[in-house]
């Protein structure tokens, strides 16, 4: 059956994304990993802008297999780990792409709102990405789970600076030409 031959491909795929991570071939291990997420995408008849396929009727063909609660479930965790697993592999990359980092990471959250490691992730692709209101909470959001994570921590300090250093120039910049405005009273 195709369905099954799809998610064969598709769990293949993830495990050889997960060797070359291991091996530090982050290109060749993203790459996998989109082969993988293009096969789950083919075992559920994923059409064109995320549209569910048509229903059979008598001028259509009939539609993808339904999945079954175990394929269901097989589908949903190999998508997760492989949006989690990109996320790995793009920020080992010599230039980020952390717009792809922040989207891949929200995918992961949107299954499993408890994963830890998508949170933080989140939470610096939202801090290189100049969202330091973003960042912050969902690096506090990390730092709830973990707490002595010293990664979590390093960038909330990080995140706290930039944010001060911000309000302070938005300060400065309303005052004029001859410095910040003073309230002098007396």
């Amino acid at each position: 059956m195709a369905l099954d031959s799809s998610l064969r491909a598709a769990v293949a795929f993830k495990a050889e994304g997960q060797r070359c991570y291991r091996e530090k071939k982050f290109r060749e291990a993203i790459g996998k990993y989109h082969r993988a997420l293009l096969q789950l995408k083919a075992a559920q008849g994923a059409r064109p802008g995320g549209l569910p396929a048509p229903s059979p009727g008598p001028t259509t063909s009939p539609g993808p297999a339904r999945l079954s609660e175990e394929q269901r479930r097989l589908v949903e965790n190999t998508e997760v780990e492989c949006y989690d697993s990109l996320t790995a592999c793009l920020l080992q990359s010599e230039l980020v792409n952390y717009e792809r980092v922040r989207e891949y990471c929200l995918k992961v959250l949107e299954k499993q709102q408890g994963n830890f490691k998508a949170t933080y992730r989140a939470g610096i692709a939202f801090y290189h990405l100049g969202d330091y209101a973003r960042a912050l909470r969902y690096l506090q959001e990390a730092r709830s789970r973990e707490p002595t994570d010293t990664n979590v921590l390093r960038y909330i300090q990080l995140t706290q600076l930039k944010m001060n250093r911000c309000s302070l120039q938005r300060e400065d910049s309303g005052s004029g030409p001859g410095g910040p405005a003073r309230n002098v009273v007396g």
